[in-house]
Formats: structure tokens, sequence, C-alpha cells
């Protein structure tokens, strides 16, 4: 039993030293995070179902209880059998891909097992296939969970997995007195070794996801602080005053040896090795920024040649760099430099990726309030001035926080801030939108407010069918959930509650925002819409432009209608009419028009 115990850990030492290799393949990482499409289950399949296939190969041929210690099996004496470590290729491709996946593991894995032949192979393939399907279902059981399936696990799957085997030979194969013989002989060195190598193999792979993860992690945290840092000087647009002090945050936080901002045709700030020769306002872009500006391809280059500067001793030798957009136009190129080409890695290649599309968001909010500036509907302007850099701090420093200790939550965070602005965006260039985008734009604000106080808010939402493409002015159920969030609440209140309603009418669609906070003031109940109200968080004037530019839009049918009682809560309704998707896309644009 000793003997073949350590031959067989010989045997899923060559398993766990391919599944090492393996786990460093970026294209193996991404399937083995992402299973759920059908390549990547078909790749995950072909993976694990070659390790198992190699383990019957490289099997220990046992022959009336005597040990062959044969390098390969390609066919096995029919009174013979093989003790393998197959089942542990097919319990880990169902722990790590779910039943679709274990089932193919063990289908063509016992398909191959039952080619080779031997008393066996019956019963050992159908143990593959029972032993794929349950290992899927115990890791979708944990993923369902958003759990990882530990090491612990997977070497109790193992065991219990090779446990069925032997139950399987038990049952199958004969003559029984033989099978019992075998099972005797195999049973404990194969259990051991199996739940042994499940437990390494799982560890390697977790092992290797757990740094990527905390890399990327900390990535993010860097690329929001550097953001975090940048924002006031990018909101005020590629100029040399805004762009100097970027590229001073920038240089400083990312350790590169030089960095340099350009607009279309001018060097507008550059900061680090280099500066003598590279001056703002006085030298042109380089036929490499030219050839970026123009493709709006990032580009790397690891020579000076390909750098294209015209200065013989710069000692610059590679770049990264990555073209700034607004609108979907390339406005200039961010550049990151190196005075050796090693410094250019994938990681650095990463992070600027990550600070190029900020800075462009960035860039676009700042061309935004701009434009803002300009419209005279004053009320749009005044609400754009309240919504964008209050809720941009505070959602990076939400996110932050959360990149160390739960980079999944941090994931899903990310993406609904790039809902919120791609909707503060377009919202800020129409007067009316579909309530369906309204209520994507209150969503995604949403999980980032509760986010920062978990727990503390409950949202309720009633929007009666068919309504969806009905059209309201942006931002004014978020601005109103919003100031209840703000001002409704005390702050030792343990059940804050908002219920947002929409229900259909005779004449209008009717719109509740209400709360169980603390009420307001009758004394100050009859001025709250009317005109900016003071406040300390503020300068109060949320409710009146809401109320101005529904007014505005529909009459004063369409006013804010505020009801209140101290200790009970506050309810704003407001009621507009029916609107066609077509017929307030035409108002909008007469109104722009006008």
């Amino acid at each position: 039993m000793v003997q073949l115990m350590i031959m067989m850990l010989e045997r899923v030492g060559i398993i766990v030293i391919l599944g090492f290799m393996l786990a460093h393949m970026k294209v193996f990482r991404q399937h083995l995070q992402h299973p759920e499409g059908y390549k990547g289950k078909g790749v995950l399949i072909f993976i694990f179902s070659l390790f198992s296939i190699i383990s019957n190969y490289t099997g220990i041929e046992i022959r009336e209880r005597e040990i062959l210690n044969n390098d390969w099996i390609f066919a096995i004496d029919p009174s013979s059998s093989i003790a393998n470590t197959r089942i542990l290729g097919v319990e880990i491709g169902g722990l790590i891909g779910g039943p679709f996946v274990g089932a193919g593991v063990g289908l063509l894995s016992g398909i191959h097992r039952f080619s080779l032949g031997g008393t066996t192979a019956l019963s050992c393939a159908v143990s593959s296939l029972l032993a794929g399907v349950i290992a899927g279902y115990i890791g979708s059981f944990f993923r369902n969970r958003h759990q990882m399936v530990t090491p612990r696990v997977a070497a109790l799957a193992g065991i219990c997995m090779e446990g069925l085997q032997m139950l399987m030979i038990l049952v199958l194969a004969k003559p029984q007195a033989e099978a019992l013989a075998l099972v005797q002989m195999i049973g404990i060195p194969m259990m051991i070794v199996n739940g042994t190598g499940s437990f390494i193999f799982l560890s390697i792979i977790q092992s290797i996801i757990r740094k990527e993860e905390q890399a990327r992690a900390v990535q993010t945290h860097k690329v929001f602080s550097i953001a975090d840092q940048t924002l006031p000087f990018f909101r005020r647009g590629l100029n040399e005053d805004s762009c100097k002090s970027a590229a001073l945050i920038i240089h400083r936080m990312t350790g590169t040896d030089a960095v340099s901002i350009t607009d279309r045709e001018n060097i507008l700030a550059h900061v680090g090795d280099g500066a003598d020769h590279h001056i703002p306002s006085k030298n042109l872009i380089t036929g490499l920024s030219k050839k970026v500006i123009q493709t709006g391809k990032v580009m790397k280059v690891k020579s000076r040649d390909e750098i294209e500067c015209a200065h013989r001793s710069c000692p610059l030798q590679a770049a990264i760099v990555l073209p700034l957009f607004s609108n979907r136009e390339t406005i200039g190129t961010l550049k990151l430099y190196f005075k050796h080409p090693s410094g250019l890695n994938r990681v650095t290649e990463e992070l600027a990726e990550g600070l190029a599309m900020l800075f462009s968001t960035q860039l676009e909010l700042g061309e935004a309030e701009l434009q803002s500036k300009l419209l005279k509907d004053a009320e749009i302007k005044a609400l754009q001035a309240q919504v964008n850099p209050h809720f941009l701090f505070n959602a990076i420093h939400t996110i932050s926080a959360l990149c160390r200790t739960d980079p999944e939550k941090t994931r899903k965070l990310l993406l609904q801030l790039s809902v919120y602005f791609r909707s503060n965006l377009q919202g800020a260039r129409q007067l009316m939108i579909p309530l369906s985008k309204e209520l994507n734009h209150l969503e995604a604000y949403l999980s980032l407010e509760q986010a920062r106080f978990p727990g503390k808010y409950h949202i309720d939402f009633h929007i009666e069918d068919g309504l969806e493409n009905m059209e309201i002015p942006p931002f004014i159920l978020q601005l109103l959930v919003e100031n209840a969030l703000r001002h409704a609440f005390p702050r030792k209140q343990k059940v804050c509650t908002v219920k947002v309603s929409a229900v259909r009418e005779r004449d209008g669609v009717l719109m509740k925002v209400s709360d169980n906070g603390r009420g307001i003031n009758p004394e100050m109940l009859g001025q709250l819409g009317q005109a900016p109200a003071p406040s300390k968080e503020g300068n109060g004037t949320a409710l009146y432009n809401v109320n101005q530019r529904l007014t505005g839009l529909f009459g004063h049918q369409a006013a804010l209608q505020i009801a209140s009682e101290l200790d009970k809560g506050t309810e704003i309704s407001f009621k507009i009419p029916f609107q066609t998707e077509r017929e307030g896309n035409r108002d909008a644009q007469g109104i722009n028009r006008g």
C-alpha cells in the first residue's frame, strides 16, 4: 500500500506541475474566472479532459495484486486494472466550471478509460461521469453564493469522488471477490492521493488568481487616487496650467521617468526627464503623437527613433501614448515615458490605459459643464453644477475604500458609476428623456449611495407597467431622492425608507417621492420650491430648480406638491401629461432651437 501511494504521488506531481504552468497562462485564467459562455466551457472541458486522459496513460497497472511499474499505459490486460489520478481532473473541472463542464470532462475521460480495457473499465467510466456531475453541482452551489471553492472543500470532494469510484468498482466489476480485493488494495491510497492532489491543484490556481486580483485592486486604487487628485485640473479642459498640475501628480504617483500631455498640435505640459527640450507651447507634437491622434489607438514604442524626438541627447527610450477623447473625438494625448524599455511592462500599460479612460471622462465632464454654462436653460445648468462634482468625489472615495476588501463589489460599483455618468452626460444635452433611462440613472446613483452607507437606506419602487417610454425631464427623480437622502433623516434613525412611484391617471402621470424621515417645519413648508431656501449642506436650490423646470415645460399644473408632517415624513409629488418619445424629442429640439 505504501509503495502504491508513493508511486501515485509521483503521478499526481505531473498533473500539479501542468496545472501550475497552465495557471500562468492568461487565456486559461480568463476562461477560469468567466466560464459562463460556451467557448469558456469548451476550453475548460478540453483542458481538464486532457489532464484526466494523461492520468489514464500514466496510471499504475495492478494485476492480481501485483504492482506493475509501467511508464505509459496504452492498453490494459483484460485481467488487470489501473490506479490513477483521473478523478482529480474530473473533479476540479466540475468544481470550477459547473455541471456542464464536469459532465463533459467525466464523459470524455470515462470513454477514454473504457477504451483502455481491464476489469474495471466500465465502473471507472461510470464513476467518472457521476463524479463530474456531482462536483459540478458542488461548484455551482458555491458560485451561486458568490464564494470560491476552497482547497479544503476540493480535498474533501476528491476523497468522496474517489470513494464513489471504489463503490462503482464493487457494484459493477466482476468477479465480486476480486473487485473487493482490488478496492482493499487501492482504495485508501487513491483517496488520499487524489484528495491531496485536489488540495494542491486548487491552492495553486486560487493563489495565482488572488495575486492577480490583489494587483488589480491595488492598480484600481492607484488609478482612482490619481483621478481624484487630477479631477479639479482636467475639469478646466486642456490648457497649460491645468495640464502641468495634472502631469506633476501623474509623474509623482506612477513612478514613470516623464509625463507629457498634448492637445492636437502642441505640448501642453512635460514633467520629468527631457524637460529641457520637451518645452510646452514651444514644441509641436511628435509624429508618434500625430499617429495616435489620427487613429485614436494606443501606441507603445521601445526605442528613441520610434519616439521621434529630434533631440540627440534625449534620455527617453520607451513610451506609451494614449489618446484623450471628448465626445468621441481625439482631442489630445497622454504620454508616459521611460528611460529603459523594461519600464514599459504589462502592469504599466494597464495603469496607463485606465488613467486615459478616466481622464477622458473628466475632460468630457469639463466639456459638459462648459456647454451647460452656454445653455439658456438656467435650471439645467444649476442642477448639473450640483450633481457632478459632489457625487464624483463621494463615489471615488467609496470605491477606493472597497478596492482591497471586496474587488467584486468594486467592479460592480465601477459599472454603476459608468452608467451614472453616461446618463449624466446624455441628460445634460437633452431636455427630455424616457422614464426608463431616468430610472437607470437613479438606480446607479442609489447603488453607490447604499455602498457608502450599507444597510441604512431602503428604496421601494412602484412603477406602473407601460410607462417606460414616457418622456420626463432628466434628473428630476434622482434629485428628489437625493434631496430625501441628504435632508430627511436624522443620523440616529435606524429605518430610512424612500418610496418612488409613478401611476397613470386620467390626465397624466402622477409621480411621488416619499420618505419616513423627520418631516418639514410647517413654517418652511410653504416656501419650498417657490424660492431658494437656505441650507447647511448647500444653497437650497434643488427643489426650486426642479419646480421651475417642471412649470416651465408643462405649466403650473405640473408644479411640485409637498406634504409633510413632523416625525412622520414628507411626500413630494408632481403630475406631468402623457408624452411619447417622438413628441418629447421634437419639443426638446424646438426649445434648443429657440
